[in-house]
């Protein structure tokens, strides 16, 4: 923009001076009145080119966004249905215990991108905690991502409890799922809006949630208790807190299936103890993936599954794979405490 209005100045200046010069030759032709009027008319000129060469310049500018808005219309794919009609009664009723099987999953982000998940096949039992562990990039998030349909795989299928999550509405297969992210996500309200928006719980449900997710105290010491203000992304609360509460939301759905993404990666070793202290006992009988930065905190899991490049380099209980010397596993451990 600096490098534009310059040239526009050079621009009007050199106008400026070609009328004045015109009236300096021809003066003897041109009454004193019309010289003066022809330059404040150049003047008037120059500063209406300049404004309207600024406009037409950030009208292009901005052009940028509908062009993006026009692109996103046209090629981005949109979800699939929230709902599907006409499903089985036995669909209605679906998800009681929690087995998840990945049969040759594959999945990529866009068609012209490389697949970040490749022919991934293992089967989780109900109520076992698989730790999923991994370098940046190696897809572990990306599981997630096709757990709760997020982007439709490219190849395979995913099957809880007997039933292709490929068949059933959006809503429906993610109402019955609960996810703990890195970033803990909470909105304006109160406490209790943002542990239950739909009003579903009593107040004693939700004392109980929190109580199991090692809140209470803290919330029972607030102005208003439940009913205590949450600004914007919920700044009054810290990190910690912020990840219990998410806890303590997630407590309150009953749900047969919890991701942990990466849950316990920003916050301190106390919150997280606290943490793995909660899903070792009220997610027990919960099918419960854990995909972690630290690796100690997959320890306690009922098996662990290493990823590389979007596929399974091992897969066992984490005796097994520290008793192993050629274990990727078991490397991993080693330069951890090595760093620490």
């Amino acid at each position: 923009m600096r490098w534009l209005a310059v040239r526009l100045d050079l621009i009007s200046i050199s106008l400026i001076t070609t009328v004045s010069l015109l009236i300096v030759f021809m003066h003897d032709q041109i009454p004193p009145a019309y010289a003066g009027l022809a330059i404040s008319y150049a003047v008037q000129l120059t500063g209406l080119f300049q404004f309207t060469v600024r406009l037409l310049s950030e009208i292009e500018a901005r052009f940028t966004s509908v062009e993006r808005i026009n692109h996103y219309i046209k090629n981005l794919e949109s979800e699939g249905p929230r709902q599907v009609a006409g499903l089985p009664s036995s669909t209605s009723r679906w998800l009681q215990e929690g087995r998840l099987t990945f049969q040759n999953v594959e999945m990529r982000y866009r068609d012209d991108l490389p697949l970040v998940l490749k022919n991934l096949s293992f089967c989780i039992q109900p109520e076992e905690t698989v730790g999923i562990v991994g370098r940046t990039g190696s897809g572990k998030s990306s599981l997630g991502v096709a757990l709760f349909r997020l982007v439709e795989l490219s190849g395979g299928s995913i099957v809880i409890d007997g039933v292709n999550i490929a068949h059933i509405g959006l809503e429906d297969l993610r109402s019955k799922l609960s996810v703990i992210p890195q970033e803990p996500v909470l909105f304006i309200g109160t406490v209790r809006s943002n542990l239950d928006p739909w009003d579903q719980y009593t107040d004693a449900q939700i004392w109980e949630a929190l109580e199991k997710s090692h809140i209470k105290d803290t919330v029972i010491q607030l102005p208003n208790s439940l009913h205590s203000e949450v600004t914007d992304n919920g700044e009054n609360f810290s990190v910690g807190e912020r990840q219990l509460l998410c806890v303590a939301r997630a407590l309150l759905r009953h749900s047969k299936i919890l991701l942990l993404d990466e849950a316990t990666a920003a916050i301190d070793t106390e919150t997280d103890r606290l943490i793995q202290d909660t899903i070792r006992t009220a997610f027990s009988g919960c099918s419960t993936l854990i995909i972690a930065h630290r690796l100690n905190t997959v320890l306690n899991c009922s098996r662990i599954m290493v990823l590389d490049q979007g596929q399974i380099l091992e897969f066992d209980t984490p005796s097994n794979l520290l008793a192993n010397e050629n274990s990727r596993f078991r490397a991993m451990m080693a330069a951890a405490r090595r760093d620490s």
